[in-house]
């Protein structure tokens, strides 16, 4: 049997047994696995298991596979499998295209339709770190830009909508003089690491999720756009932090505003929780997801409908799902591994959702391994 998106030699036995003993680390853990544990069983980009279902979800909101990692361009499949990153849709009327990126590739282009995916030029000091996250805005003047930030180089890096940086935010230093004596004092000690793992766009600010290092705070930065662009750490900002109590986090992974009001939704990850906050830092509202779940963002397509990429979900020997929401409510379970049969899609990273005409469509990438897949409505 060769291996190809309808069919696949593959130890599934051998990946279950793994997956548990992965899972039940990951429980214990704040921040990114090493992909060690999981490399030895990790399946061609673009292997789908013909045994599985083929369609998942529940209600109207069932889904099959459009498209598998062979739709990306050849680049992009050598480097799949480091995948730990995420989508920003151009929701502008007439755009619809979407953003994200693989380390080693840079910054790619999902076309309106989905039919083509184009590895842009991106500047080389972004291609060859991992972006962790993709996110898009928009400057007074209608100029659009996208922010990503690297991880594990503790930067936010902007860009054009082609892969070239404009800028580069290094990470916060004392001398920005913050007024929250916690951050500050976090950033005396030289050991402190900064790990951005999500930035989000508001009234001329970037705010900042860290939850891969122990302050685990919103930071925040201005923006002056214009003839010179520039970026600098806001010292009278901060909110979150490390903790258990509500409007603290656990791992705070991915930070979104809702398209329709200026509000920030926080994924607090190993809390099963998205916690909402003011622009001003101040705790609004709470919205749970099922216990064990561990949810990486949300995508809001619109007030009404929404996804959230979870790292894991409630049965561990399963792989992870995607939930879909109708206001809060979760209307459709998402399996891609189970039911579509992609078995690298063990723990979904990131989702977005869009509609064409009448029907919803799913942009998925998974972690540890890293792999990619495009869902169509059934």
């Amino acid at each position: 049997m060769s291996l190809s998106r309808r069919s696949m030699m593959y130890g599934l036995m051998g990946l279950a047994g793994m997956t548990r003993s992965v899972n039940a680390l990951h429980a214990h853990h704040h921040g990114p696995l090493s992909r060690d544990a999981t490399q030895a069983f990790i399946a061609p980009p673009g292997a789908v298991d013909d045994k599985a279902p083929g369609v998942t979800g529940q209600g109207k909101l069932k889904f099959k596979l459009l498209y598998a990692a062979d739709h990306l361009p050849p680049e992009a499949q050598k480097v799949l499998v480091k995948a730990h990153g995420g989508f920003a849709v151009d929701r502008r009327k007439g755009k619809e295209e979407t953003y994200f990126a693989l380390p080693g590739a840079g910054i790619l282009r999902i076309s309106s339709d989905f039919k083509t995916i184009d590895l842009l030029d991106t500047t080389e000091e972004m291609r060859s770190v991992n972006l962790h996250d993709t996110n898009i805005w928009y400057a007074n003047d209608g100029t659009p830009y996208l922010v990503l930030p690297a991880n594990g180089e503790g930067r936010i890096y902007t860009s054009t909508l082609d892969g070239k940086m404009v800028h580069r935010l290094n990470a916060p230093t004392t001398a920005v003089g913050f007024k929250s004596q916690e951050v500050q004092q976090y950033f005396e000690n030289p050991k402190n690491n900064f790990a951005p793992t999500a930035v989000e766009f508001l009234d001329g600010k970037y705010y900042v999720a860290d939850g891969y290092c122990k302050l685990d705070t919103i930071l925040t930065a201005l923006i002056r756009t214009g003839e010179k662009f520039d970026v600098w750490w806001n010292s009278d900002l901060a909110f979150g932090g490390r903790g258990d109590a509500i409007g603290k986090f656990g791992t705070g992974h991915g930070i979104t505003k809702p398209p329709w009001t200026a509000r920030l939704d926080v994924a607090d990850r190993p809390h099963n929780r998205f916690e909402r906050f003011t622009p001003e830092g101040q705790y609004l509202s709470l919205m749970e997801t099922p216990k064990g779940s561990l949810p990486c963002d949300i995508n809001y397509l619109d007030h009404k409908y929404s996804v959230v990429p979870a790292l894991e979900g409630p049965d561990k020997t399963k792989g992870a799902p995607i939930y879909v929401l109708e206001g809060e409510n979760i209307v459709s379970t998402v399996m891609i591994k189970e039911d579509l049969g992609l078995p690298n899609f063990t723990h979904v990273h990131n989702a977005a959702v869009r509609k064409i005409g009448h029907k919803f469509y799913i942009m998925a990438l998974a972690w540890n391994p890293g792999d990619f897949a495009i869902l169509e409505q059934v």
